[in-house]
């Protein structure tokens, strides 16, 4: 079967705009901001153009999923979300990445400020392994220059510790080195420490993928209960992971020898079970990839 994508003009690809204002769900006041809108993003390592006029909304407090095969830019296109992307010498960029309607590309952004505004949690965990479990989870306040007393630090690592579901398993070892926790243990320090800057949405890169069951169940929790206050994007080959943890879901794919684009994108359910496009149910549903 030919699973090529045909030529897709990208900007037209269903786009997310309305967000919920003053509207409260269960007695929880629905969150509004957080709001993450990609416009005809494109990106490039040296000549070679990985991405084609991506535009997509990840909408304020929910979870959206990037699916697709392999080498179909989903990862690049995590990276340009946060200016991670322009990291790489050889890398370019063209469009717009906007955080509630402003552009973390402008001229007069800091970048410190778009990456703590858009934190990200990578495939595999890299806690700063000599570092104590409580300095790791700081660790960003210190490259953002922000300061902070004592007893908030304290409650600071308390807190974020928590959040991460952690705070229970390292309460009593804090002083310990981050690399002496398990794998798992370590990821959701890593979500610990891109919580403690307080960013209004966090990326997450496969952050299981390096995992055992048990821990990928724990991290799904973890992504579960934070969505009340952080807007998630995630990157993730598992089609029941991404049914588990996500409202919505953008379906990459990209031919031999060409970029990337979003063939569909939609609501999880309705992705899975109905999707629009024959690709999009043939990835789904294991018949490639």
């Amino acid at each position: 079967m030919d699973v090529s994508p045909s030529v897709v003009d990208t900007a037209a690809v269903p786009i997310v705009t309305e967000q919920p204002t003053g509207q409260h769900n269960g007695g929880l006041a629905v969150k509004t901001e957080g709001t993450l809108t990609a416009q005809s993003v494109s990106a490039w390592f040296g000549t070679n153009k990985v991405l084609d006029r991506v535009s997509l909304t990840m909408p304020a407090g929910q979870v959206t999923a990037l699916i697709g095969p392999s080498g179909c830019g989903k990862s690049t296109f995590l990276r340009t979300l946060n200016r991670m992307h322009e990291l790489i010498p050889s890398a370019s960029f063209a469009g717009q990445v906007l955080l509630d309607g402003d552009d973390l590309y402008s001229p007069e952004r800091r970048l410190t400020d778009a990456r703590r505004q858009v934190g990200m949690v990578f495939q595999k965990p890299n806690p700063f392994p000599a570092m104590s479990i409580y300095d790791n989870v700081l660790a960003g306040l210190k490259l953002t220059g922000t300061k902070a007393h004592r007893d908030e630090r304290d409650a600071l690592v308390e807190e974020c510790l928590t959040k991460a579901g952690l705070w229970k398993e390292t309460k009593d070892r804090l002083r310990q080195p981050g690399g002496a926790l398990s794998g798992g243990q370590q990821q959701r320090l890593c979500i610990a420490r891109s919580l403690a800057v307080r960013p209004q949405v966090l990326l997450m890169d496969e952050p299981c993928s390096a995992l055992d069951p048990t821990s990928t169940r724990r991290i799904e929790q973890t992504i579960r209960e934070l969505v009340e206050e952080v807007t998630i994007v995630i990157v993730t080959h598992n089609m029941q992971q991404a049914q588990r943890v996500s409202e919505q879901c953008a379906f990459f794919l990209a031919a031999q020898g060409t970029p990337g684009v979003i063939v569909e994108y939609g609501p999880t359910e309705a992705m899975f079970d109905e999707p629009s496009d024959p690709r999009t149910f043939d990835y789904v549903h294991g018949r490639f990839g």
